[in-house]
């Protein structure tokens, strides 16, 4: 049988074995050499080596957006001063005097000196980090040989965070072998920590998939070495995932009744809940968890929705009740939406909303908890995340049927696929900010398609001129000639097209993040069979890491896979 059908083990146990060399940590800081110098003040300094070492972070970041940012500037300035000697403190008291010009410089530097590398030592330096993952990058899994996902430590740096987080420009410090739990199983060879470290604990527990945690000082959440997503053990998780999703397609009329109703309800916290429940289905929001003041960049979710975070108008651009939303939601990012709703879900807002400050919840009775309960109670295993992946994978597969044309060629089933998944994107509002190479790139396409449009009147002059001498001369060579250039031109037409559809399909996507639906929340299987039933090959819809991460899916989907 497939690994992926080998027996399950019992009580929430997920291995029997599990071995593995420990984290891969990043290498210590190398001193900048005796020529690159910092300056304050117009004076060259020589920094004590840790913040030497911090001085290089911001250094490096001189050319990027976030160190124009005072919030950036400040939080960098406040935890460099903490790790100065006293001798520095007293000296470097202002960042707008720093002059951190050269060690910019040293770095761009030494970047493109990387880039002009010559094969033999690029070569080279893959063979060195080939040895590494070969090393500490697999692991014992119940005698497989299984990949690890992020064998390193995180390295050193200043935190930049999503969207406006108020954590940006703080010191990551660098993880240490003392902060680190190992996990692997009794009877193995337990990994070694560095010479002179020792591990903050070894723990057996097989109820977990991770092979070593730490916590990270900036948010204090804990990190974890897992599986690559093309184990066994992810592909499982995957996997059930989806099915619960779909388990999900049979009740969900049930509970899109069930909603309804409770919009009447007598008791007001069941109306906030039918009311947030059909945001989350309707709208494909995240519930949104309760968070401590100021620990966290001030994100909501439904569930969390405060009352200056929508607008209510009785009519607005030809709709009616439309719901206008503006809040920063996952990672800061911004979710605007205009929505027309049904009528008893605007009044239900308009009295969940009276008497009340901007600042105050709008569902001020519910919490993620209450609600996820009743979830469950609906149907086993339910949760409001489910809705998200039920919704995204259910919108792939109706945009797919209704935009696919079989008569299209491959580019235009592609640009069909795209539009299916930016439709999804869109939902679930997965948003980036436009490329900085997007002009640049766009000019680069259109002058290809300038030239290619040439050429195709120029193939089409020369079909003219070969037809005419056809009919002059009536022989078999000008005849042969008429269809050499005929094919040419329509070659020539085909890459204009393709051209064209790039074109069409990088403007369509220039703010849209189409990765996260992707990988996170569309089922794998709803692509594999559409790429099998209109015979696209795989490689055009998945990378080769897509692709092992999906094998469970290319495995199990024929081309009339139904979600």
């Amino acid at each position: 049988c497939s690994r992926w059908e080998e027996e399950k083990k019992e009580g929430g146990v997920k291995w029997m074995q599990l071995e593995h060399r420990g984290p891969y940590f990043v290498p210590l800081y190398e001193p900048l050499p005796e020529d690159v110098q910092f300056y304050y003040d117009g004076k060259p300094l020589k920094l004590s080596l840790a913040t030497e070492e911090i001085a290089t972070f911001y250094a490096k970041m001189l050319d990027h957006e976030y160190t124009t940012k005072e919030i950036f500037q400040n939080n960098f300035f406040h935890d460099w001063r903490k790790e100065m000697t006293s001798e520095e403190q007293e000296i470097i008291k202002d960042l707008d005097k720093c002059d951190f010009r050269e060690i910019h410089k040293y770095f761009v530097d030494k970047n493109e000196a990387r880039k002009a590398l010559p094969k033999e030592e690029k070569q080279k330096l893959k063979e060195e980090a080939d040895k590494i993952q070969e090393e500490y990058g697999y692991c014992i899994l119940d005698g497989h040989r299984e990949k690890i996902g992020n064998f390193k430590t995180e390295p050193p740096g200043l935190f930049r965070g999503r969207g406006e987080h108020p954590k940006m420009g703080m010191l990551k410090k660098r993880i240490m072998p003392e902060d680190v739990i190992i996990n692997c199983s009794r009877d193995s060879k337990i990994p070694e920590p560095p010479e002179g470290h020792r591990w903050k604990e070894v723990r057996f527990d097989n109820t977990v998939t991770w092979l070593a945690s730490w916590t990270e000082n900036i948010q204090n959440t804990l990190k974890y070495i897992m599986l690559n997503p093309s184990s066994k053990l992810k592909g499982e998780k995957d996997w059930e995932k989806y099915e619960l999703a779909r388990r999900l397609k049979d009740v969900v009329h049930t509970i899109r009744a069930q909603y309804r109703k409770d919009w009447k309800s007598k008791v007001i916290k069941k109306r906030q809940r039918a009311v947030a429940l059909y945001f989350i289905d309707k709208l494909a929001l995240r519930a949104g968890n309760e968070k401590e003041e100021g620990e966290t960049a001030d994100t909501v979710g439904c569930c969390s929705l405060r009352v200056e975070h929508i607008q209510l108008h009785l009519q607005l651009d030809g709709q009616e009740h439309v719901v206008e939303f503006d809040f920063l939601g996952k990672d800061s990012i911004r979710y605007y939406n205009k929505v027309s709703v049904e009528k008893p879900v605007f009044k239900n807002l308009q009295l969940f909303m009276k008497n009340k400050d901007p600042t105050d919840d709008l569902f001020d009775q519910l919490t993620t908890s209450f609600l996820n309960k009743h979830l469950q109670h609906l149907m086993d295993g339910l949760t409001a995340k489910v809705f998200r992946t039920y919704n995204a994978s259910i919108t792939l597969q109706e945009q797919l049927k209704a935009l696919t044309n079989p008569e299209d060629n491959v580019a235009g089933k592609l640009l069909s696929y795209n539009r299916a998944n930016r439709a999804v994107a869109i939902l679930c509002n997965h948003q980036r900010s436009i490329p900085k190479t997007f002009a640049r790139s766009m000019q680069v396409l259109q002058e290809k398609i300038d030239a290619k449009k040439e050429q195709v009147e120029e193939a089409q002059e020369e079909v003219k001129k070969a037809e005419d001498e056809f009919k002059d001369t009536k022989d078999a060579k000008a005849e042969a000639n008429v269809e050499k250039k005929k094919k040419l031109l329509k070659r020539l037409e085909e890459q204009l097209a393709k051209l064209n559809v790039q074109a069409t399909d990088k403007e369509e996507n220039k703010q849209i993040a189409l990765g996260t639906s992707k990988l996170n929340y569309l089922d794998p299987r709803i692509s594999v069979a559409w790429c099998k039933k209109f015979g696209i090959p795989i490689e055009r819809i998945y990378n080769k890491t897509q692709r092992e991460k999906f094998a469970w899916a290319i495995d199990m989907a024929g081309e009339d896979f139904e979600f």
